[in-house]
């Protein structure tokens, strides 16, 4: 499989608002004012996303050379709040 750093980015991006999202929006929306319907389709999305951008990373990992700890670094930008902006800047520019 061929994944070029442009769809790379936008899946990061996409990744990344998904999540904030759902940290921002979907959450409280559930536990705040008891309404789970979005968690569940926010949920759902990111959830696809995140599996894209891991299945992603590796993939660019291996196109542009990256070592192990660059490759651990995306990875670890995946599940922290605004960590594949940073991802994408720092890596992908």
């Amino acid at each position: 499989m061929d994944i070029s750093i442009k769809t790379f980015r936008i899946i990061s991006v996409l990744e990344a608002v998904s999540f904030l999202v759902l940290l921002g929006i979907a959450m409280p929306l559930k536990y705040i004012w008891d309404r789970p319907e979005m968690v569940q389709v926010v949920g759902m999305a990111h959830g696809i996303l995140f599996m894209l951008y891991v299945i992603g990373a590796y993939f660019i990992k291996e196109k542009l050379q990256w070592p192990w700890s660059t490759f651990l670094v995306v990875l670890l930008c995946s599940v922290l709040p605004f960590g594949p902006f940073y991802a994408e800047r720092k890596y992908l520019r």
